[in-house]
C-alpha cells in the first residue's frame, strides 16, 4: 500500500504555523495532520476551526483531521466548511458512531475510526464498510513527545490480518511516538499512514526532518 506521512502540527512553532505547514508541503508530505483536543475526551485544549481554516490557504495537502473530542457529531458540519478533508473520530467518544461516518461521508469528506490503545479492535467490527481509514493511538492520547507503546505493534498486526481477511484494502493509521527509528517496524506490522509531530517539527529542521522521515519510510519494502 502507498505509503504517507501526515505531520502533526500539535508540535509544529506556532508562532509560525503557516511557515510550518508550507514546509512539509515543501518536503512532499501528503497529509496534514491536525489534532483537535476539547479537553474533556484528553486532558489538553489545542485549537478548533479558526485555526484550521485559516491554514486552507496555505496548503493543497490533505487536512487529516483528527476529532479526539466528546460527542464529535456537534460539529461535523464546522470541520467540514473550515477544510477538512479527511475526519477521524474517536469510537469511544461517540454515542452513535455508524451515525457519525455517515455525516462525515454525506459532506463528501472521507472519515477514519481512531481506536485508544486499550480499546479492542472488536469495536470496529459493524463499521469497517463505512470507513475508509483506521487510527490506532500508539500511545495515551492527550499530549505530544511521548514514547512509542510496543504493544501496539501487535495490535496494528492483528488490525492488518483481520482486513485481509474481510477483503478490505484500507489505510492503517498510527498516531504516537513514530520516529525514523521505529517506522520501519510499524510499517512491517501493516500501518502505511504515519503521523509524527516531534519527529518532524523542530526550529530550522522542519523540512529536512520530514524528507528524512519519508526517505527511511521509502526504503521499507
Amino acid at each position: 500500500m502507498k505509503k504517507i506521512l501526515s505531520p502533526s502540527i500539535l508540535a509544529a512553532d506556532f508562532t509560525r504555523l503557516g511557515q510550518e505547514a508550507a514546509d512539509v508541503d515543501e518536503a512532499g508530505a501528503e497529509y496534514l495532520h491536525i489534532d483537535v483536543m476539547d479537553g474533556m475526551f484528553v486532558p489538553s485544549i489545542s485549537f478548533g476551526m479558526p485555526v484550521i481554516k485559516s491554514l486552507r490557504p496555505v496548503t493543497g495537502r490533505v487536512f487529516d483531521v483528527h476529532l479526539m473530542i466528546e460527542d464529535p457529531q456537534r460539529y461535523i458540519d464546522d470541520f467540514a466548511a473550515c477544510g477538512a478533508d479527511l475526519i477521524t473520530v474517536h469510537a469511544e467518544a461517540c454515542r452513535h458512531l455508524d451515525r457519525v461516518l455517515n455525516m462525515i461521508r454525506e459532506k463528501g469528506l472521507r472519515c477514519g475510526v481512531a481506536l485508544n490503545p486499550a480499546t479492542p479492535l472488536c469495536m470496529l467490527d459493524h463499521v469497517l464498510t463505512k470507513t475508509d481509514m483506521i487510527l490506532l493511538m500508539t500511545v495515551n492520547p492527550g499530549f505530544g513527545g511521548q514514547k512509542y507503546i510496543p504493544e501496539m505493534t501487535e495490535k496494528i498486526r492483528s488490525l492488518r490480518t483481520m482486513l485481509n481477511e474481510r477483503g478490505l484494502d484500507m489505510d492503517i493509521e498510527v498516531d504516537g511516538g513514530v520516529s525514523a527509528s521505529n517506522v520501519a517496524a510499524v510499517l512491517e506490522a501493516g500501518a502505511n499512514v504515519i503521523v509524527a509531530g516531534s519527529a518532524v517539527f523542530a526550529p530550522g529542521k522542519t523540512k529536512e526532518n520530514a524528507r528524512h522521515l519519508m526517505e527511511v519510510m521509502n526504503a521499507y519494502e
